[in-house]
């Protein structure tokens, strides 16, 4: 169970009449969530329940907070189906509690779908598309702090921990992301707010499994500003491929590109560097589940991934770069 900061019912009372979320009825641990204390909350108002999500952030600093919470905000308040952070009379979304930094956001309804259909694949693409969108006018700038800076600052750290094979590899797929940042095509691409780790289980769906109903994502705490590109580069290597071997699964790649594409169609520069990117989308997870598994922090809460995963994304995507059959719905 992820509750690593034990929380009382009047603590969590106290926050939420702050917050002016109602009367606290049920306090319970959750087990969503590896790296913070979660717990599920229900408050009753005016003879309603409402549910929440009350989270002890373990790992990040209350200097850190402000950009993802206020993103989400302005995400939510704009029609995008996000956990909305609640804020107290003066605005503020990040408090103290038990001496952590702290927030309560709306909880989401549904259940997260780790066997995507073509159908899962467009929700999620169409909804990417719109909070792209959605995040033009967001003023909080922040860069995305796994992006190339901490790619190129981070392999030699892990290098020695490789065999010969793996660390050319990553040497060498390094290298060609350093050169496509370069390049004029990569200044092109258009930029903004990026979640930055969309996988399966931070989605949630209800429904029918034939017509799934996308009820919102979450989890946006490697958000920061990057190529719209990446964002959706880190999402074609999860919901879209075949996780035994990293190919690309064909129909639930269209789906999704066709879906986003329908709301905000790919510019000339993306659709030059898609290869690139989902390159770049691999490396980049793979050298943060090889950092987790080499170098984790001292007193970790987190239990690392497998890096071979990620491994074998890369080297799918730098046998097979070529996605032009792949983007047949675009005109």
């Amino acid at each position: 169970m992820a509750v690593y900061t034990e929380v009382s019912t009047r603590e969590a009372r106290a926050l939420l009449r702050q917050l002016k979320l109602g009367e606290l009825t049920t306090l319970q641990g959750c087990a969503r969530g590896i790296e913070n204390t979660n717990y599920f909350v229900s408050t009753e108002r005016d003879g309603e329940v409402f549910d929440y999500v009350l989270t002890l952030f373990e790992r990040l600093t209350f200097e850190a907070l402000p950009f993802y919470l206020r993103l989400m905000k302005h995400l939510a308040e704009r029609g995008i189906p996000v956990p909305e952070p609640s804020a107290n009379a003066r605005g503020d979304l990040v408090f103290e509690l038990k001496g952590k930094p702290a927030a309560v956001v709306t909880r989401l309804r549904g259940s997260s779908e780790l066997s995507p259909t073509p159908a899962h694949c467009a929700a999620v693409g169409s909804l990417l598309a719109k909070m792209h969108l959605a995040g033009r006018d967001f003023e909080l700038v922040q860069p995305h702090l796994r992006g190339l800076v901490w790619w190129n600052e981070t392999v030699p750290l892990l290098l020695p921990h490789l065999n010969p094979t793996q660390a050319a590899l990553l040497q060498s797929e390094l290298a060609y992301q350093n050169h496509i940042a370069a390049s004029s095509t990569y200044a092109a691409l258009p930029r903004g707010p990026i979640h930055a780790d969309l996988f399966r289980d931070n989605a949630l769906f209800d429904g029918a499994q034939g017509q799934p109903e996308l009820t919102g994502v979450f989890d946006f705490y490697f958000a920061g500003v990057d190529s719209w590109l990446f964002d959706m580069a880190v999402c074609l290597n999860d919901w879209c491929i075949d996780l035994d071997t990293g190919t690309h699964d064909v129909e639930r790649f269209q789906s999704f590109l066709r879906a986003y594409s329908a709301v905000r169609p790919l510019e000339s520069a993306e659709r030059a560097l898609l290869p690139a990117l989902l390159r770049g989308a691999a490396l980049r997870f793979w050298i943060s589940r090889l950092w987790d598994y080499y170098l984790p922090r001292p007193a970790s809460l987190l239990q690392p991934h497998d890096p071979a995963h990620f491994e074998r994304v890369l080297q799918q995507r730098v046998m097979h770069p070529d996605v032009a059959n792949l983007l047949e719905m675009q005109p």
